[in-house]
């Protein structure tokens, strides 16, 4: 299916790596112009190089997202350099830990600075140029805002926070014929999580277990499944798509786990 984002302009955070980098290749391959934001200038540049022999090389800018003066900054030079945005992708953020036996308050609130302000301040900057365009916003979510996970409190308040916005934002801006959507992960197969299995005392039985409670296939989603929703989501082949929030996860946040084969369960 042809998604008709050739020349759409598209602002993705954590752009540079794992689902973000997912996404900024995807979009590219579709004829869009990403830009791709960041906090680490090499990550970023090494993704445009790389992307520059197959064609355009997109804009890598450097942003330490939980400075809201870096968003706007991030914006403006998008802006400057294209004239127009057609969507933002809010991306960026770490699972960080901060649970609320051991975190304090202040290690709340930084974490929901680097995993939710940011996704106000990026859409509060975008929002007059999306309203030209009537574009589209997508959130990237984690399951752990409706399942829990233990020891990770801010985490799971900022992800909270995501779906609540999505849905706050749809409402709001539906005026303006701008959707918003939101794609939720759950067990995705990136370069971080790779690193963190990895870390495990035995990482391939770890995986093992792990894919063996997701009921649709027994694996784990690629970073590239949800990079096609996304893109999807930011075409107008979604067009009366939006306060949608879509679990792209193999059935691992809501389904039976009766599906599973009886030997794996």
């Amino acid at each position: 299916m042809d998604l008709a984002l050739e020349n759409h302009v598209v602002l993705v955070t954590g752009g540079a790596k794992g689902i973000g980098a997912a996404i900024v290749e995807l979009l590219a391959s579709e004829g869009a112009v990403p830009v791709i934001i960041g906090r680490n200038t090499a990550d970023n540049e090494a993704l445009a190089d790389r992307l520059a022999t197959q064609g355009p090389r997109p804009l890598a800018i450097t942003a330490e997202l939980t400075r809201t003066e870096d968003c706007q900054r991030a914006v403006a030079l998008a802006v400057e350099t294209y004239g127009q945005i057609h969507g933002l992708v809010n991306n960026a953020g770490i699972n960080d830990g901060i649970s609320l036996e051991q975190g304090t308050t202040e290690q709340f609130l930084e974490s929901l600075r680097r995993n939710l302000v940011h996704y106000f301040d990026m859409a509060r900057f975008a929002l007059p140029y999306l309203k030209q365009t009537r574009g589209s916003i997508v959130n990237i979510g984690s399951k752990v805002a409706e399942t829990g996970q233990g020891s990770t409190s801010a985490y799971a308040a900022a992800n909270g926070g995501r779906n609540a916005l999505t849905r706050e934002w749809a409402v709001d801006l539906a005026k303006y014929q701008l959707r918003v959507n939101s794609v939720i992960v759950a067990e995705c197969w990136t370069p971080l999580y790779a690193k963190w299995i990895e870390s495990l005392p035995n990482p391939v039985e770890a995986r093992q277990e792990i894919e063996a409670r997701i009921p649709f296939g027994q694996r784990m989603t690629t970073a590239e499944e949800i990079a096609n929703m996304v893109a999807f989501l930011l075409s107008e082949r979604s067009s009366h798509t939006t306060g949608q929030i879509i679990h792209v996860d193999g059935g691992y946040t809501h389904l039976d786990r009766a599906l599973l084969p009886t030997e794996r369960k």
